[in-house]
């Protein structure tokens, strides 16, 4: 099975009606048996927001209750900054979703009944290929870019605050050793990854 996100490519036939890119906009007009992944721009900070109202707006049982089944899913990876991922068939199914049914311009969405979703700007023309979507749907370790001989500050705990020298990195226990340099005496912590930041890294 193919990427689900490459544009696949069908035999048409429109009689005697030739039409450049029919194919792209019969597919987009009324779906297909694939799903796309298509991108939601969106005001940086808000997309969880943004996220769990396409999800209460598909709940609902209202207009949008037509297109319950025709979106697959939402995703707001967490290192994506600005954007939330749709899976559906068609992408004005997406647009109706977020309430942009013809796009931002005014004249376009004329007579269409429908409440932009805040903060949700647009649908990015085009499908993502799955392949430009997997490395922020794979889980990163939580010592991902600690390094030995990084600066690091401590961000929970007693020793909030303080700076240390990390000295070594246990990935598979996903923590990490450090020295706070700054003490009277130095004194050695051991400490998972995701309670620290770093500060300086090794050149």
């Amino acid at each position: 099975m193919g990427d689900p996100g490459e544009i696949q490519k069908y035999a048409c036939v429109f009689s005697d009606l030739e039409m450049e890119g029919a194919e792209k906009l019969f597919r987009e007009m009324y779906g297909s048996v694939a799903a796309y992944l298509f991108i939601v721009k969106t005001a940086i900070g808000s997309e969880k927001r943004v996220a769990d109202e396409m999800q209460a707006r598909l709940m609902g049982s209202g207009s949008l209750s037509m297109i319950q089944e025709n979106i697959f899913a939402i995703l707001h990876p967490t290192g994506m900054r600005g954007y939330v991922m749709v899976e559906s068939n068609a992408l004005h199914h997406v647009e109706k979703l977020i309430g942009r049914s013809g796009g931002r311009d005014p004249k376009a969405r004329r007579g269409l009944n429908q409440t932009p979703l805040k903060n949700a700007k647009t649908v990015l023309p085009g499908e993502a290929p799955l392949k430009d979507i997997l490395p922020y749907l794979e889980p990163k370790a939580v010592t991902s870019g600690i390094e030995v001989g990084c600066i690091v500050e401590i961000v929970t705990g007693a020793f909030k605050g303080e700076k240390a020298r990390v000295t070594s990195v246990a990935e598979t226990k996903e923590e990490v050793s450090m020295e706070l340099y700054e003490q009277p005496i130095p004194m050695t912590l051991k400490m998972r990854g995701d309670h620290v930041r770093v500060i300086e890294r090794v050149e």
